[in-house]
């Protein structure tokens, strides 16, 4: 017998395509307009049209009079551990600095780096865990959490066991991935080498098959250096990632799609040709559009990539210096006013093509019978309205692996205009 039935709900499956999904199959959402669910052993054991058949029934019966129903978010590119606080930094930016120079002022990445150094494996643990739990109020049920905020063998590999160590604590599901490459340490002599041959060997000797992330920018790793550490992680079974074209266009997408990487993010600066080269490809643009938010008022063409067939993710950036938001609702509200995402679009992005860039479209990113029941109940009765309403409140029910992590009084009926 079932765990938990969900009955008389509108149901956002995203069931479609295995691939990354781009143009018309990103407004797909899978919709059941009146349907029910089933939850058994933390898996989805039922789904359906009208009202669940006997023996689909549960004790436990969630009668849901229309609400929304889909799975939970995929925030796929995170940098949610960090110890220290960059409130002055961001006092800076509202007096007009720019982060790049802040950057230069030895501001930004290297200010986190040094409190991480400083900080013991448990404070990064507790910090993460309380960070990760407040992602999950607002219905995130993956969270890919990065290093890079050591930039030394010992702290990047402190950071990893405290990403790993949460994972094993926290609700949601918490996927690792190696930083190393986030930022030029200047104290470091020959840190390039350093991080291609000894930090990334090690990381992978502890973390085997971590994906492996750089970040391509005037101010942090250049085009050639970023090719190697990509070659030797390749070599080592990794996969890669690339933020890139934040600031600067220095030749990165191409890059990346030539060596196979599974996506790149950011992408503010990106050109025309580069938009139609990612539109012929299997490499997945990230869009973080918090970063524009908070620091500068610039988004990635989000409207021009899915035109131009490229399949698109979005993701939080969570952060302390250019995203400080755990909110994947508010991310999507953002694509949508200032990438040119339509709803369906950016729920596609936020769940389904987020699942493929981290490799776990195959447990989770659908409600299909077998997958991890990750569900998400919004106390709307229109999809469209997960991307109207910005600043609100959380998802009164949660589930993440069949068990209830948030279970809010219900609110009253819509109101009428």
């Amino acid at each position: 017998m079932p765990d938990v039935t969900i009955a008389n709900a509108r149901l956002l499956t995203l069931r479609g395509e295995a691939s990354p999904r781009r143009g018309e199959a990103m407004q797909d959402l899978g919709e059941i307009e009146h349907g029910w669910l089933s939850v058994e052993n933390a898996r989805i054991c039922g789904i359906g049209e009208g009202s669940p058949p006997e023996s689909q029934i549960a004790d436990v019966v969630l009668d849901l009079d229309g609400r929304v129903v889909l799975p939970t978010w995929i925030d796929c590119h995170t940098h949610a551990c960090w110890a220290g606080s960059r409130l002055q930094e961001w006092a800076d930016l509202l007096a007009g600095a720019s982060y790049t120079d802040i950057l230069k002022a030895g501001g930004g990445i290297l200010s986190t780096v040094k409190n991480v150094r400083e900080a013991p494996q448990n404070l990064l643990t507790a910090d993460l865990l309380a960070r990760t739990g407040r992602m999950q109020v607002h219905g995130t049920g993956v969270v890919e959490v990065k290093s890079g905020y050591g930039l030394s063998t010992e702290s990047e590999i402190k950071m990893l066991r405290a990403i790993h160590e949460v994972s094993q604590d926290a609700d949601l599901q918490i996927i690792g991935t190696f930083l190393g490459a986030h930022a030029i340490d200047p104290d470091q002599a020959d840190f390039v080498d350093h991080v291609i041959e000894d930090t990334l060997p090690a990381v992978v000797d502890e973390f085997p098959g971590i994906t492996c992330d750089a970040y391509l920018e005037t101010a942090a790793w250049s085009l050639d250096d970023t090719r190697r550490l990509f070659a030797r992680a390749i070599e080592l079974g990794c996969p890669v990632r690339l933020h890139t074209d934040q600031f600067n266009s220095l030749g990165g997408v191409p890059m990346a799609i030539e060596m196979g990487a599974r996506s790149v993010d950011h992408l503010e600066t990106i050109t025309q040709p580069d938009i139609a080269s990612l539109g012929s490809s299997d490499t997945i643009a990230v869009l973080l559009p918090a970063s524009g938010f908070h620091l500068d008022g610039r988004y990635a063409p989000g409207r021009r990539l899915i035109d131009a067939g490229a399949a698109v993710a979005i993701a939080t950036n969570f952060n302390p210096g250019s995203a400080p938001t755990p909110s994947m609702p508010l991310t999507i509200a953002l694509a949508c006013r200032r990438c040119g995402l339509s709803p369906a679009e950016a729920i596609t992005a936020a769940i389904w093509n987020a699942a493929v860039v981290l490799g776990i479209d195959n447990e989770a990113g659908s409600l299909e019978v077998g997958k991890r029941a990750n569900v998400q109940v919004i106390d709307e009765r229109d999809p469209r309205a997960i991307a109207w309403e910005f600043g609100s409140v959380p998802p009164p029910i949660v589930l993440l692996d069949g068990q209830p992590v948030q279970f809010l009084a219900e609110s009253s009926d819509e109101e009428s205009e």
